[in-house]
C-alpha cells in the first residue's frame, strides 16, 4: 500500500490562534520529543525502527490529537476551557493493553493517508462526527517498538467536537475530553519508567484521576505543551515506576478541581 504522510486533506487556516504554534512547526514536536530521550536510548530506538522496516514488522499508523475550544485567542496563550480527546484502551487488547492512548490505529487499505485513518479510527472508537473538525497538520512519524507501529499524528482542531464515548467496551475502556490545563499543571506531572527497563527509559507522564498518560502519548503531549508555549516548570525529579504511579489513581474521581 502507498501511504504518503504528507496528506493532502488538512486545512491549516483553520487553526485558532492559540493553536498555531503546533501547526506553524509540526516538526519542533518530535524535535522536543527527542530532546528528553537519552542519547544510547534514541540509538536503539532508531535500530529497532531500522530492523522493523526489513523484516517488515513495522506498519502504518495515525492517531487523532484534538484539540477543541474557542476559535479566538492568541499564541502561547492557552484558553482556560480547550481541551484534548483522549481514550483509554481496553485491557484485553494485546498491544498497550490499559493504555491512556488518542484514538488511532493501523492504516487500512482503503486509507488515503493518515488523516483518513485517524479518523477512521476515531469514529470507530469515540462515535466522534468528522464533519465537526478540521485536520490541520501530520507530524513527524514515530516508532513505537512494542507494537511495530510506525506512528503519524494528525493534528486537528474543533469548536465543539460533539458527543463522544466509548463505542466498543472490547476495544475502549473510558473516552474523556481532557482539559488541557490539567496536563499543564505541574502537580500532575511524573516521571515513570517501566520495572523491566532502567530510568534511563523514563519520560513524562501525567497523573490524572482516572488514567495515567504515560508512553508514546505523554512523550507527545509534554513536546506539545513545550512547542505551544504553555509549558510551566514542573518537577522532573519526581520519578516513579509505572505500577507505582498506576497505584495511585483515583479511580472513583473525576476531571475536577482537583487536577486542574
Amino acid at each position: 500500500m502507498s501511504w504518503d504522510s504528507r496528506d493532502g486533506n488538512l486545512a491549516p487556516a483553520a487553526a485558532p490562534p492559540w493553536l498555531t504554534p503546533l501547526v506553524e512547526r509540526p516538526g519542533a514536536v518530535k524535535s522536543a520529543y527527542r530532546r528528553r530521550v537519552p542519547a544510547d536510548v534514541l540509538a536503539a530506538l532508531t535500530a529497532a525502527n531500522a530492523t522493523a522496516a526489513v523484516t517488515g514488522a513495522r506498519r502504518d499508523a495515525a492517531v487523532l490529537v484534538l484539540f477543541s475550544g474557542p476559535a479566538e485567542g492568541s499564541p502561547g496563550t492557552l484558553p482556560a476551557d480547550a481541551d484534548l480527546l483522549v481514550t483509554v484502551r481496553a485491557s484485553t487488547l494485546r498491544h498497550h493493553a490499559g493504555q491512556a492512548a488518542f484514538p488511532g490505529g493501523a492504516a487500512d487499505p482503503v486509507d488515503s493517508g493518515p488523516v483518513d485513518t485517524a479518523l477512521r479510527e476515531a469514529t470507530e472508537e469515540t462515535g466522534l462526527d468528522g464533519t465537526r473538525l478540521h485536520p490541520l497538520a501530520t507530524l513527524e512519524r514515530m516508532f513505537i517498538p512494542p507494537s511495530g507501529f510506525h506512528v503519524v499524528p494528525v493534528l486537528a482542531y474543533s469548536p465543539d467536537p460533539g458527543p463522544v464515548g466509548v463505542v466498543d467496551a472490547a476495544e475502549t475502556a473510558l473516552v474523556a475530553r481532557i482539559p488541557v490545563r490539567a496536563f499543564v499543571n505541574p502537580e500532575n506531572r511524573i516521571m515513570v519508567y517501566r520495572s523491566e527497563n532502567t530510568r534511563r527509559f523514563m519520560g513524562p507522564a501525567f497523573l490524572l484521576n482516572q488514567m495515567l498518560v504515560w508512553g508514546f502519548t505523554g512523550q507527545v503531549i509534554s513536546a506539545m505543551l513545550d512547542v505551544a508555549g504553555w509549558a510551566t516548570p514542573w518537577d522532573t525529579d519526581n520519578v516513579r515506576e509505572l505500577n507505582d504511579a498506576m497505584a495511585l489513581l483515583d479511580t472513583q474521581g473525576s476531571y475536577g478541581d482537583a487536577q486542574l
